[in-house]
């Protein structure tokens, strides 16, 4: 398989290679040991025996900070559900706005300062009422996230906004704060019904972080996700497209082979932690990396 890269230009590295904890252990010590494992020195946190970090005691989200920072990882983005597929725009917003709050808190104590969001489901309204109430909802995340001090990742997922690239630019337009950027994830087009990379073309100058998904649709339009390289996402284009514009952020591994929350799958433990190391290792390799006795590390060819 060949290495992405482009010509004289930088090197990706391991230090620039993260997941999604969830997606390789239930539990916070199984999260940590895999990364470590694999050589990772930053972790994306999402949910802790399946719950958020919003959902947890103030001493708890300490233990999960302190446990966290011992083991030597940093974390980039903190997952919420704000505006996300357990949501529609008849959500109540304060409800929203304190779960904002919490998570905010809980990253703070992570050194953190990124959130990911979405932009709320519909709940059968007409698309104007439901664009209108959506964008609404946006400047009010956007305006506490300002007061907070954070800014909000918007993940073309689930939501307004997450519909195509016109929408999500409209909905940076009509937002207009620094505080809301992008997260990009390679695979979500395979279930929303576009090409990941005419959609990343238009978005890249507010792409502040990537999931890497990648997959198949299946004859009856859902999706099958695979390991990496081996799906019509075009990861591997995405990463070059990503790369040659400027983007030095973190790719984060979100398998969904064995974890799909919005299905509500989970696989056993065993199955999880494995499929999550084939799937480092397979990015790894489409990313020019070696594996030696499990750790990341770059070929000898890549040096210097």
């Amino acid at each position: 398989m060949s290495a992405v890269g482009t010509p004289g230009g930088p090197v990706i590295g391991p230090d620039r290679l993260c997941g999604i904890g969830d997606e390789a252990a239930s539990d916070l010590t199984g999260q940590l040991a895999i990364h470590h494992e694999l050589g990772m020195n930053v972790i994306e946190l999402r949910t802790v025996d399946g719950s958020g970090l919003h959902e947890l005691a103030p001493g708890d989200v300490a233990d999960v900070a302190r446990r966290t920072i011992v083991t030597g990882l940093r974390v980039p983005v903190v997952d919420t559900p704000i505006g996300s597929w357990s949501t529609t725009v008849a959500t109540g917003i304060d409800g929203e706005l304190a779960v904002l709050e919490r998570s905010a808190r809980a990253a703070a104590l992570l050194g953190c300062d990124r959130l990911r969001v979405m932009s709320y489901p519909n709940d059968g309204r007409p698309e104007r009422e439901w664009r209108r109430e959506a964008l609404r909802r946006m400047r009010l995340l956007a305006r506490e996230a300002e007061r907070l001090g954070v800014t909000l990742l918007h993940e073309n997922c689930q939501g307004w906004g997450g519909r195509s690239a016109a929408h999500t630019l409209r909905m940076l337009e009509e937002v207009g704060s620094s505080r809301l950027r992008l997260l990009f994830d390679t695979g979500n087009g395979l279930a929303y019904g576009y090409d990941s990379v005419p959609f990343l073309r238009q978005v890249l100058p507010w792409v502040e972080h990537v999931h890497i998904k990648d997959g198949v649709v299946r004859p009856d339009g859902t999706a099958e996700f695979t390991l990496p390289g081996e799906g019509t996402a075009d990861v591997a284009e995405c990463v070059r497209l990503l790369e040659e514009y400027g983007y030095r952020g973190h790719y984060s591994l979100e398998p969904h082979l064995a974890h799909i929350p919005h299905l509500g799958v989970a696989g056993d433990p065993v199955a999880l932690a494995d499929g999550y190391r084939a799937y480092t290792r397979r990015f790894a390799a489409l990313l020019g990396m070696d594996t030696a006795h499990g750790a990341l590390y770059w070929k000898e060819s890549h040096h210097g």
